[in-house]
């Protein structure tokens, strides 16, 4: 409940996408209050952005095996098999849970059955979807199953700043043993004011880092929050190293980027140079279907070769009505620019995606600090490895948010009293600052900074660079925020510095490619596989 600039409620929810509406509705199941807060409009989310689907065994030429096999395949040995397996066989069940939320998934018009569709690295058919719009769909089935909870208040415009520790009120600054979060501090951005939000557990399902890079699929809330906090928290981040860039971005020359779906080469597109040559097959024997890595880099060595701005995607074997009955999203957005996608090649590029690495939890997405929990993207499980699977993103999603939901209910039943005080929000100097362009700029060049050295082909003397000019900014950064009224611009640029220090910080330890990761002074692989870890110490 509200008491004045205060909040108290058992769980803290932090964001509104599949692993935070999913968690949040497990909690209320179970009878627990939860505040699910949101930085923008409840619906603003990556999931709401995923047109793929999520990744399901549901054929019987298919099995667990097989999608466990893939999975560690993409993941170019980093996964953990244990944690793979154990989501792969409860995706079943889980799916069934989103039908029954209200999700409708397509199916086949002749025989009734799942329209299961294929994509890279997927050696079955095993992607269940809602067309082209699978993302948009959980996303309303499960917003609409929010609405109707009675335990769950849902505070949109809330940003959260930071996590309220037990150490952290002490005097301490990192380090996780005998510590405990205690809530957040979070600015209700309609009222311009910062909220003292208390509770035993706080979950963190903010999404991803794309915004960090120039280029991106993401939408602009994807600015790593949840693991800028947690690492200030001095919760253990890793393989932050291992962002995937997907190979598909629409290309338009003002910058901006919609996404073409893995699912369109799944239905046959194919890859071809700015000559309209296939040239997949030189690079993987799966040719169009190789891992998301592979084909980024692959596109990325064709443009550089011809110094072409992009290469092409040749659907035009399907005719105007089967693409607009899979693809109605995508066939607009073609078509919005000039492309119809049954006639025409589609200009396409690699753009940052989504991060495989992040706030290192367990199959509950517990982490090391006593009541904060990672779910999604912002999670690092060990399932995607170093590459992560197509449509494997939104299955950890709800599987995390199942086991997290009964993880968090055994603790709240076990907890001793809660007697820290938590004191409200300091200010500091509330000046504003008359010097808000700054901010921007600063923003501007993170994002140039990452997209240049630290983008899908790197080298040491790149990261090092980037290193150099990320410091320079955080100092920068930092000044504005110590000494100005916290805005949610400063708030955002604050974390995204955070976060691309993680990267390049986790970057410049793993000096062999792998996956997502491609650095020319190592080429090979290392024989000892290990995670890259980032920890904060006092």
């Amino acid at each position: 409940m509200f008491w004045g600039m205060s909040y108290e409620t058992d769980a803290i929810v932090v964001g509104s996408g599949i692993a935070g509406l999913s968690f949040a509705l497990k909690l209320a199941g179970k009878g627990w209050h939860v505040a699910l807060i949101t930085k923008k409009n409840s619906a603003e989310s990556n999931t709401n952005n995923a047109q793929g689907g999520i990744a399901c065994v549901m054929d019987s030429t298919d099995g667990f095996e097989a999608h466990v096999r893939d999975t560690l395949e993409a993941g170019d040995g980093l996964c953990d098999e244990e944690v793979a397996r154990a989501i792969v066989q409860a995706a079943p069940e889980r799916v069934r849970e989103l039908a029954d939320v209200g999700v409708v998934f397509s199916r086949d018009e002749a025989t009734g059955s799942f329209d299961l569709g294929q994509e890279g690295g997927h050696s079955h058919r095993r992607i269940l979807h809602v067309k082209d719009l699978t993302g948009a769909a959980i996303e309303a089935a499960l917003l609409g199953a929010v609405a109707a909870s009675s335990r769950i208040r849902v505070l949109e415009h809330f940003l959260a700043i930071d996590l309220i520790t037990r150490a952290g009120l002490a005097g301490g600054g990192g380090g996780v043993a005998g510590n405990a979060v205690l809530g957040l501090y979070a600015l209700d951005v309609r009222q311009d004011r910062v909220v003292t939000m208390r509770a035993p557990v706080v979950v963190l399902a903010t999404g991803g880092v794309g915004q960090v890079y120039q280029f991106t699929t993401n939408p602009s809330i994807a600015t790593g929050d949840g693991i800028a906090m947690a690492y200030r928290a001095g919760v253990p981040i890793s393989n932050m190293e291992f962002v995937q860039f997907h190979p598909t971005a629409f290309y338009t020359a003002d910058g901006s980027r919609s996404l073409i779906s893995e699912a369109v080469r799944g239905e046959g597109a194919v890859l071809c140079d700015f000559a309209g040559n296939a040239f997949m097959l030189a690079y993987h024997p799966r040719a169009d279907l190789a891992p998301r890595d592979v084909v980024a880099r692959a596109i990325d060595n064709e443009m550089k070769k011809s110094g072409s701005p992009h290469v092409w995607l040749d659907i035009r074997k399907h005719g105007e009505e089967a693409l607009r009955q899979r693809f109605p999203y995508i066939f607009e957005t073609c078509r919005q620019n000039g492309i119809n996608m049954d006639r025409d090649l589609i200009p396409v590029v690699p753009a940052a995606h989504y991060l495989c690495g992040g706030v290192r939890a367990g199959l509950d997405g517990s982490t090391a600090l006593s009541g904060l929990y990672a779910c999604g993207e912002v999670a690092c499980t060990g399932l995607h490895g170093a590459n992560r699977l197509a449509s494997n993103s939104l299955l950890e999603a709800v599987v995390l948010a199942h086991n997290g939901a009964q993880s968090v209910d055994a603790l709240l039943r076990r907890r001793a009293p809660v007697v820290d005080k938590v004191p409200g929000w300091q200010d500091g100097n509330v000046t504003d600052s008359d010097e808000r362009v700054v901010l921007s700029h600063n923003w501007n060049e993170l994002r140039q900074t990452m997209w240049d050295y630290v983008g899908i082909v790197r080298t040491t003397k790149r990261l090092v660079r980037a290193q150099a000019r990320i410091q320079a900014l955080t100092r920068e950064i930092h000044e504005y925020y110590w000494n100005f009224k916290v805005d949610p611009s400063l708030i955002v640029l604050r974390n995204l510095a955070q976060v691309a220090s993680l990267v390049v910080e986790c970057a410049l330890q793993r000096r062999e490619s792998r996956g997502l990761h491609f650095i020319s002074d190592f080429p090979q692989k290392s024989p000892f596989l290990r995670d890259t870890i980032a920890t904060r110490h006092a």
